[in-house]
């Protein structure tokens, strides 16, 4: 049995500034281990917690089986993240948390191939009611449509060389298991290209693991439903593990601070922009050696948070709709 060690812990804490009675929601819950420490903080508030892996949702619901209402688990994935907050709050909340790295789970007990020192089969979903598997991606896909999965989402320069011995090697036998796919990987790169601290097919599986469970696809429209259900004065706290997707957080966090667009020799404003957040990390903020030392998983983590100025979601919720409280 392995567990999940949050990263960051302090900082995070730091950065939402939890009050006793905030709601809070976090989108990428897992096994709990940062929603533990929120749930120490709050004493009139509660957790809302989302995870679309149902087998690692019923771990956590297993762990805060104490809280009670204070805790309300939700299986689904965090792209429908405004109708969630809709249906199970149906009111703005205090804070907004993300954490975008997959969880030790998946990648020491799932046996879902998420590991490349490990023969598992090659399954890679995060939700396994989804129908495309990594499995797919490697054995249908033609060279130039995994030649550019694995630039766009795992920004390897040896992609075309990894694609096409992916393709000669399956013609041989169907590449059915993780260690095998790493091995070609493993073949495909130069040795004297290989990276030093990290085995040379991270950066492949996760391209293959992003392109099957969407991750940058929903990410920026996550944000910005987040964002638009924070209360004004709310926070929301993104850590991500590689520059994809912090490239995505810092994108949608500048837009949102944009406010007037104005030409400046306008008198006045006419397109009606306004800032949206304020940002409290002007760059992220990253684990200290300590940390790295003791979980050297959260060696490429990094954080960022905003405070919310203004938002328009949910103003014109029905006063019927329901509200936990």
């Amino acid at each position: 049995m392995f567990a999940h060690n949050p990263v960051m812990v302090e900082k995070v804490l730091s950065c939402l500034s939890i009050k006793s009675n905030d709601i809070i929601v976090d989108c990428t819950l897992g096994e709990g281990g940062h929603s533990s420490h929120f749930l120490r903080n709050v004493k009139d508030g509660y957790i809302l917690g989302i995870e679309q892996d149902s087998v690692i949702l019923k771990k956590a619901i297993q762990r805060f089986r104490e809280f009670h209402q204070k805790f309300i688990p939700v299986r689904d994935n965090f792209s429908n993240l405004k109708s969630i907050i809709q249906d199970n709050i149906g009111k703005k909340v205090d804070k907004i948390f993300f954490d975008l790295g997959i969880s030790m789970f998946h990648i020491k007990e799932s046996k879902r191939g998420f590991s490349f020192s490990r023969e598992e089969p090659l399954d890679m979903r995060l939700d396994q009611s989804k129908s495309l598997s990594g499995m797919d991606v490697v054995n249908r896909f033609d060279k130039k449509k995994l030649a550019e999965i694995i630039w766009a989402y795992g920004e390897e320069k040896f992609s075309n060389r990894i694609a096409g011995l992916i393709v000669q090697e399956r013609e041989k036998n169907r590449i059915t298991t993780s260690t095998r796919l790493a091995d070609i990987i493993r073949r495909a790169i130069p040795r004297k290209h290989w990276p030093k601290n990290i085995h040379p097919a991270t950066k492949t599986f996760q391209a293959i693991r992003i392109f099957v469970n969407d991750e940058i696809e929903i990410l920026e429209k996550a944000l910005r439903d987040g964002i638009e259900c924070l209360k004004p004065g709310g926070r929301i706290c993104v850590i991500s593990f590689h520059s994809l997707e912090d490239r995505i957080v810092k994108s949608v966090f500048r837009d949102l601070t944009k406010g007037c667009t104005c030409p400046p020799d306008f008198p006045v404003c006419v397109c009606g922009g306004k800032k949206i957040i304020k940002i409290l990390t002007k760059k992220p903020l990253f684990p200290d050696e300590v940390e790295i030392n003791t979980n050297p998983a959260s060696r490429s983590a990094r954080l960022r948070c905003a405070n919310k100025l203004e938002v328009n979601f949910l103003d014109k919720v029905s006063p019927d709709m329901r509200v936990i409280a």
